[in-house]
């Protein structure tokens, strides 16, 4: 293996904000702040280098134009894909519209920015 992803990195309007969502999505916690307001998340003790990427939420007052080309799938690891989208939405995240037809197998949903994420009907066991 040459290399693995350790971390992604999302331009926002609030870390604050999108930090406090991304780790109730993931049942992640703050790992670190950085000088210029960015937040790290990342999986309970194992922070970053862990199996899991970590999550750099770092401030920009750029405006995002057109759909992103990179989005993040999510799945539920301990419920259904339906009570997994009761709990996204209840935690503020939004559904999104980019197209689909509407018999995929997954929800398109959009985090409090706005940012698109996919929830996919596969429950994955918990790391």
């Amino acid at each position: 293996m040459a290399c693995r992803i350790s971390e992604l990195v999302i331009d926002c309007a609030d870390p604050e904000q999108l930090a406090a969502f991304w780790s109730e999505v993931l049942g992640y916690v703050e790992l670190g702040r950085e000088d210029d307001g960015s937040i790290e998340i990342g999986p309970p003790d194992a922070g970053f280098g862990g199996a899991q990427p970590t999550l750099v939420l770092s401030p920009s007052s750029d405006p995002r134009t057109g759909k992103l080309r990179l989005h993040i799938d999510v799945n539920a690891t301990d419920r259904d894909q339906d009570a997994e989208l009761e709990r996204l939405l209840a935690l503020g995240a939004r559904p999104a519209d980019v197209g689909q037809t509407g018999t995929e197998s997954w929800h398109v949903l959009a985090d409090p920015e706005g940012n698109e994420f996919c929830l996919l009907r596969t429950r994955l066991q918990p790391l």
